[in-house]
């Protein structure tokens, strides 16, 4: 049973105004989480409910969404407060009117995405760790990318599969590809970038006004592919993105290849959540990566 009680008093002291919860109704929000908007006093707030065990997910989401808001790039949800009681744990949000169709903000998206990739960081990694889907993502700092990829990434996704599924074909191919990793990366080392850092489709929509809005990140500084790479994962964006995008920030042309190797990490991490399909799809994405160099 949710309580609105102790939800409505963290937001009066966070907003220093009087709130009580006059409203509150399911809404879509992802199925990892309970989504609710809540009404009362004039305000309107967005809300993600889970267990209790669950607050530092919510804390590394709030803070995440404060890096973005402070590259001062594109827009994101500012997070109002989180909390946890005996049963739950929340975070609330601003409620933002969304319309999934803009036909000006698909370029304003590329744009903006190239901005906040330009805000840059000294090390790879993040202040903390955060969850990709409900998947612990490890943030550690590291002055070297390959080494953040291959630790950071794919091995520890590689060590849950193994835990998980007990797959040798797969466990044997993820090692002769992380044994090859600098093949990858033949030109300048990247820089590490702000990441949203789970940009796909469902991650990202427009304002009433047309103009883009990002939610659900798994923020870390990266390789700025590592973005561009998801957003081709499942259906990819619209051709105006990419060209905004690339006209701002041009890619590199081996970003083809590694745009597979950076997909890999989503494909294992489904296949660790969810199974099925995903085994067969990790390993032929693997024995592609490992043809393209040999």
């Amino acid at each position: 049973m949710i309580s609105w009680l102790d939800i409505a008093a963290q937001i009066s002291t966070s907003i220093d105004a009087p709130f009580i919860v006059e409203r509150s109704y399911s809404v879509s929000g992802g199925c990892i989480n309970q989504s609710f908007c809540i009404e009362g006093n004039n305000h309107r707030f967005f809300i993600k409910v889970n267990n209790a065990e669950t607050v530092s997910m919510f804390e590394a989401e709030a803070l995440g969404l404060q890096e973005i808001i402070n590259s001062d790039t594109l827009r994101v949800p500012t997070p109002i407060c989180w909390g946890k009681n005996e049963n739950n744990a929340w975070l609330v949000l601003e409620y933002l009117e969304m319309n999934n169709n803009s036909s000006n903000g698909y370029a304003a998206l590329g744009r903006g995405l190239a901005a906040m990739h330009q805000i840059s960081s000294e090390k790879f990694g993040w202040a903390q760790n955060n969850t990709i889907g409900s998947t612990l993502q490890i943030n550690e700092y590291s002055s070297d990318w390959i080494q953040f990829w291959q630790k950071n990434r794919l091995s520890y996704q590689f060590q849950l599969a193994k835990r998980i599924l007990h797959t040798s074909k797969l466990i044997k191919l993820g090692e002769n590809l992380i044994s090859e990793l600098d093949a990858f990366f033949p030109g300048t080392p990247p820089t590490a970038s702000l990441l949203h850092g789970d940009l796909w489709s469902g991650n990202f929509s427009f304002d009433r006004m047309g103009q883009p809005i990002l939610f659900d990140p798994a923020v870390y500084y990266g390789d700025r592919e590592t973005d561009l790479a998801m957003t081709e994962l499942f259906g990819g964006f619209s051709t105006t993105f990419y060209a905004a995008y690339k006209e701002a920030y041009p890619l590199d042309d081996f970003y083809k290849t590694r745009k597979t190797l950076y997909n890999l990490y989503h494909i294992l991490n489904h296949l660790n959540l969810f199974g099925g399909s995903y085994l067969s799809q990790a390993e032929q994405m693997i024995k592609k990566l490992l043809a393209e160099i040999h």
